[in-house]
């Protein structure tokens, strides 16, 4: 782990952090990460564990255990995805009108491993969701400080890569979870309150990890920067490549079908006993952890929307074959290496192309604004497709979400932004 100190005098402004290249090494050679990256891709390898151990079990303790409906989860799960989609404008705005991205997003690990505990206690769904609400608030609080302090301390042209790396590593805390999850369930005899009461645990170890190696730098605007305010970051939105990245997120969310919905679509596709469920996030978080550097360093070569589409591509293939079915013992295998690169190609593929079209000073602000409007879609989805499978069954419910999704994958085509160094030279223009 490389340990930063975090003691040092705040900076007047941000600029990319020089890395740490070792005397000697050759000019064409790429330059190592920043020291910022490294620590916060620790912290989210952490933190990933406690998280991917709740999620693994969820579905399966909601579903089978309490007796709730497909429509009932689906409000549930986009309950728990929509609440963090809320409060990321608040944790990017103050982010950037204070100029501590480390403490709020240091606030936000806090609150989500506080609630870990608290899931001990809730027994009841209002109880659950009351507690998945709050963890959802620390996500929503964390998320735009993080990734702008990931986009701050990389250069441009390096920008994928940083963000591939860091979710690489956060990956490997997600392939960890649903494992240990399933180590726990299967020897403890009150496997539930077991994998609650560890995972409230490591939540709290990465809480101390951020706060001892993560820098603290407090950021400041330039003098002939607009100032930071809630209105100037919804005025982002002006920005035409911000405003056409925002609007892809949120159509291509619109047909995304959640993580939980697609483990149970698989499960029932191929048949997979039930103690074997925790282990689908697995599947997916690996292939994730595999792919997100390559893709990441890729969508800085050829160009980070060619790159995300893509991905879209590969989650349209995933629903495919869950639509063909059968017991094939090969299926469940393909589904989650082709889940796992939609998210390798998408997730921190989009942060580095959005960081591109926001000035510096409004970096949390702006990519918050593409998560949350990314995140309320994908929660109207939740909603939509837990009702769809209510009143139509699955298979239907799925082909509609395929065919909506092929549909706004080519509309994306036509209002995609530009690529690279021009969005970059655009929203540094925007900021003077």
């Amino acid at each position: 782990m490389y340990v930063a100190d975090s003691r040092g005098t705040p900076a007047p402004a941000v600029t990319p952090e020089p890395p740490a290249v070792a005397p000697g090494t050759s000019p064409g050679r790429r330059a190592a990460l920043a020291p910022t990256v490294l620590a916060l891709g620790t912290v989210s390898l952490i933190t990933d564990v406690s998280s991917e151990m709740v999620t693994a079990v969820l579905p399966l303790y909601l579903v089978a255990g309490l007796g709730l409906s497909p429509l009932g989860f689906g409000l549930l799960d986009g309950l728990y995805n929509g609440i963090s989609a809320l409060v990321r404008l608040t944790g990017g705005h103050l982010g950037d009108r204070f100029g501590r991205h480390k403490a709020l997003a240091g606030l936000g690990y806090g609150l989500s491993a506080a609630c870990k505990p608290l899931l001990l206690l809730a027994h009841t769904l209002p109880a659950i969701g009351a507690v998945l609400a709050l963890d959802r608030t620390g996500k929503g609080l964390r998320t735009a400080p993080r990734d702008a302090l990931i986009s701050l301390a990389s250069t441009p042209q390096d920008r994928g890569r940083a963000f591939g790396v860091h979710r690489a590593m956060d990956t490997a805390g997600a392939l960890i979870g649903p494992l240990l999850a399933f180590l726990i369930l299967r020897g403890a005899a009150d496997g539930y309150d077991a994998v609650f009461t560890v995972s409230a645990c490591v939540a709290a170890l990465g809480v101390l990890v951020l706060v001892l190696f993560v820098p603290g730098r407090r950021t400041a605007p330039s003098a002939a920067a607009e100032p930071v305010s809630l209105r100037a970051a919804l005025g982002l939105l002006g920005l035409r490549d911000l405003r056409r990245t925002a609007l892809c997120a949120l159509l291509l969310g619109l047909c995304t079908v959640s993580d939980a919905f697609v483990f149970l679509l698989l499960q029932r596709a191929t048949g997979i006993a039930d103690r074997w469920f925790a282990l689908l996030p697995l599947g997916t978080a690996a292939a994730f952890f595999l792919l997100a550097l390559p893709l990441g360093r890729l969508a800085d070569r050829i160009g980070r929307w060619r790159v995300f589409l893509g991905g879209h591509l590969a989650l349209l293939a995933a629903y495919g074959l869950l639509l063909a079915g059968g017991r094939h013992l090969a299926l469940p295998y393909a589904v989650l290496l082709l889940h796992g690169g939609f998210y390798a190609a998408t997730d921190g593929v989009l942060m580095a192309a959005a960081a591109g079209a926001v000035p510096e000073e409004h970096r949390g602000g702006g990519l918050a604004l593409v998560q949350t409007g990314q995140a309320l879609a994908r929660f109207a989805a939740s909603l939509g497709f837990g009702a769809a499978w209510t009143v139509w069954g699955a298979r239907p419910a799925l082909a509609t979400a395929a065919v909506l999704l092929a549909v706004v994958v080519a509309l994306c085509l036509r209002l995609r932004p530009a690529d690279g160094e021009d969005a970059e030279d655009a929203a540094s223009g925007a900021g003077t």
